[in-house]
C-alpha cells in the first residue's frame, strides 16, 4: 500500500495533508524517515510512526450502535439526523453505512461497517440471519396469533412471510412480545401485527443473529465490536 494512502485512510488529512506531513519528516517507517508518499509498506509487517506514535492500520471498522427514535439508518440525508452523524471522526472516516437499516422510529441494535463483504453475509436473504425485537402492541396478542407467525403471516399486498418465533411476555390491552425474524421487508414487524388487527407502539431490536445488543450502550451511543462478536456474528 501506498504510504500516502494508508495516512489518509487512517484520518492524517487529505492527500494534500499527508504530502506536507511526510515533507516535514514526521513520518518513519521501521525507524527510517519517509517522505516519498509513493513509497510502498506493508500494514501488516511493517512499523510505522507520526511523531513517533505508532499508526496500527486496520481496513475496516465494525460497530454495534443502540440507535435511538427519531434517527434514520443512512449515511447522508438533508433533512434528518443519520446514524453517521453520531458517529466520532475516528469511525466516520472509514466513511462506514449501516448494515441493514431500522426505521426512523425503531431504536435498538444497529450494525455499522465499511466491509462490503460483511455487510453481505448479515443482510443476505439466503442466509436467514435472525432479528429479534421486543415491542408494545395495542391488542392482546393470543395463542393463536403465535401459531399462525409461525406458520407466516400474508400482509396487505399478499406477500406471506416466512415462519416467525413469536413469545407473548405480557398479555393485556397493551401486550409486550419478542419476535424472531429472518426477513427485513419494509415495516414488516409493523405489517405482520396490522395483518391480525394489532397496531405495534414501540419496537425495539435487541439480537442479531446470536449476539445480543449491549444493554450498557445508552441510546445513541455506540462501541467497536470484538473479534469474538464478529466471529459470532457470522457463525450460523
Amino acid at each position: 500500500m501506498r504510504m500516502d494512502k494508508l495516512l489518509a485512510n487512517m484520518g492524517f488529512g487529505t492527500r494534500k495533508d499527508v504530502k506536507k506531513l511526510m515533507k516535514s519528516g514526521s513520518v518513519h517507517v521501521n525507524g527510517e524517515v519517509v517522505k516519498e508518499g509513493k513509497t510502498h509498506v506493508d500494514p501488516d509487517a511493517d512499523m510505522v510512526t507520526v511523531f513517533g506514535e505508532e499508526v496500527k492500520y486496520k481496513p475496516f471498522v465494525y460497530l454495534m450502535m443502540n440507535k435511538p427514535q427519531g434517527v434514520i439508518s443512512a449515511t447522508e440525508d438533508d433533512e434528518h439526523e443519520t446514524v453517521i452523524d453520531l458517529l466520532l471522526f475516528e469511525h466516520a472516516m472509514y466513511d462506514p453505512f449501516p448494515v441493514g437499516r431500522l426505521d426512523k422510529d425503531t431504536e435498538g441494535m444497529l450494525l455499522i461497517t465499511n466491509d462490503g463483504q460483511f455487510s453481505h453475509q448479515l443482510m443476505s436473504p439466503k442466509k436467514h440471519v435472525t432479528k429479534t425485537y421486543v415491542a408494545d402492541v395495542r391488542g392482546e396478542v393470543t395463542e393463536e396469533d403465535v401459531a399462525l407467525f409461525k406458520e407466516g403471516v400474508t400482509l396487505e399486498d399478499g406477500y406471506v412471510t416466512k415462519p416467525a418465533h413469536l413469545v407473548i411476555i405480557e398479555q393485556g390491552p397493551v401486550s409486550k412480545i419478542e419476535l424472531t425474524i429472518t426477513e427485513g421487508k419494509y415495516h414488516q414487524v409493523k405489517r405482520m401485527f396490522e395483518a391480525v388487527e394489532k397496531k405495534v407502539l414501540t419496537l425495539k431490536r435487541t439480537k442479531i443473529g446470536k449476539l445480543d445488543l449491549d444493554q450498557r450502550l445508552e441510546l445513541g451511543t455506540y462501541r467497536e465490536l470484538t473479534d469474538d462478536e464478529i466471529t459470532l456474528l457470522l457463525t450460523k
